[in-house]
């Protein structure tokens, strides 16, 4: 038993390495570095640890939606989630208008459909990731932050309704009504704080550190932001 647990902190260290920094110097820095798979509870254990800010928190702090990662379709971050999430593609029209297409809310599993009955919620909303250590990067890391299309977990579709209940909460305070949605959303939860380098508080991270105890086998899939 010792054994096993000096191999999955050595393993969370190890992550943990080669994971953001929280200084805005560093994020601005960094190569753009190749995903991680790990398990989920090895993940949690490389979440940094500290005391949430609001102070001065805005939403406009964070510019979205932008044009997207291709600027000439006519298609804005939002629209290019919608496209690559829909179970059933919808049409594409002048302007990137969405005809038609379905879509499954993992967090109530739900099909919906039409487009507009959908939000792409942030995996970590805004707020949080202003308390988590965005307060300290410049706009263009917030805006790349809110419109991030480089790593799948990020940004979800889902109902408006879910999307409205969780709000700005964390794990210790929301999580998906549909249990079948728990460790997915653990993971992605745990994922994007990795990817941008976000600091949890002590019951977030109590709160993930259980999720991971009922979630064996359960891995995390992390790339670093550039």
């Amino acid at each position: 038993m010792m054994i096993m647990k000096w191999a999955a902190t050595a393993a969370a260290a190890a992550l943990a390495l080669s994971l953001p920094a929280t200084t805005a110097h560093a994020a601005e820095q960094r190569p753009t570095a190749a995903p991680q798979i790990v398990p989920i509870g090895v993940a949690v254990s490389a979440l940094q640890l500290a005391i949430e800010d609001r102070t001065g928190y805005q939403r406009t702090s964070f510019k979205h939606w932008n044009a997207g990662a291709n600027p000439s379709d006519g298609c804005n971050t939002r629209l290019e989630v919608l496209i690559a999430e829909a179970v059933e593609a919808p049409e594409i029209g002048p302007g990137c208008t969405l005809t038609g297409g379905v879509w499954w809310s993992y967090y109530d599993e739900r099909p919906v459909t039409p487009a507009g009955a959908l939000d792409i919620d942030h995996m970590v909303p805004l707020a949080e990731a202003w308390d988590s250590g965005a307060s300290a990067w410049t706009a263009a890391r917030r805006e790349a932050y809110a419109n991030d299309l480089g790593q799948e977990t990020s940004l979800v579709a889902v109902t408006a309704r879910s999307n409205r209940q969780k709000s700005d909460q964390d794990p210790a305070e929301w999580l998906p009504p549909s249990a079948d949605a728990l460790c997915r959303y653990g993971a992605e939860w745990t994922a994007t704080k990795l990817r941008w380098g976000l600091a949890v508080d002590e019951l977030e991270r109590d709160r993930l550190l259980d999720i991971a105890a009922g979630c064996g086998g359960t891995e995390v899939e992390v790339t670093p932001a550039p």
